[in-house]
């Protein structure tokens, strides 16, 4: 498998969106404080970093085991959704730094472009509308149109399979663990930018590159491109 990825010429890349070209991460840490503390449930820090990268299925699994079988998860998830909603309404959704020019280095490029994120589909072309992202897309994946989210290899598959690319010849943007270890499991090369924390040693094992910032990116894509 190496050694075919190291082969392989880049002809797409696949991406994240929130953490990643998106900058929602705490907007999301803090609808999830004040909608559970409205139950009577607190949230840490370490336990939210748990839930980064992952589908609302997969959440709802993971609070059922912290807070009992019982808890109302789709109602407690409503509730943070539309207090999300009411943050976005107040202050938009804002870009990561340095995304304008990643994706103009994509285009100049020639490469295709999909997303892959666990937000369920609508929701995602909603959030990248408001946010202002520039350019298209030639495909976007959701979380709520695969069957096993990260970090099972799906939604990077899918995402390949609708922009009509092999996952060896794209390379994927990646800010979170289950995120790392999706793409890479889909035989995908990873870049890592990390947002809310370094990534783990096994995601920082599974990345081809690691870098600070899209900006950094979108300076080196050119040189992976031709290297690979």
């Amino acid at each position: 498998m190496r050694s075919r990825l190291n082969a392989a010429p880049i002809r797409a890349v696949v991406l994240d969106m929130d953490g990643l070209m998106l900058d929602t991460e705490g907007m999301s840490r803090d609808a999830w404080r004040k909608t559970l503390a409205e139950w009577g449930f607190a949230i840490t820090e370490e336990q939210y970093l748990q839930l980064i990268g992952l589908t609302v299925a997969d959440v709802g699994n993971i609070m059922r085991r912290w807070y009992g079988a019982g808890i109302p998860f789709e109602t407690i998830y409503r509730r943070k959704l539309a207090m999300v909603n009411e943050i976005i309404a107040a202050g938009g959704v804002p870009q990561k730094s340095g995304l304008a020019a990643f994706l103009a280095a994509v285009d100049s490029l020639g490469l295709r472009k999909a997303v892959a994120t666990s937000t369920a589909r609508d929701r995602a072309v909603y959030k990248l509308g408001l946010a202002g992202v520039p350019g298209t897309f030639d495909a976007v994946a959701g979380g709520d149109e695969v069957k096993n989210g990260k970090p099972a290899p799906d939604l990077f598959l899918l995402a390949a399979r609708r922009i009509g690319i092999p996952p060896e010849a794209c390379l994927a943007f990646e800010d979170s663990d289950p995120g790392v270890l999706s793409a890479r499991n889909a035989g995908m090369r990873v870049v890592v930018i990390p947002d809310q924390k370094p990534p783990s040693p096994e995601a920082g094992a599974a990345a081809w590159k690691i870098v600070p910032s899209l900006a950094d990116a979108a300076e080196q894509l050119a040189g992976w491109v031709d290297a690979a």
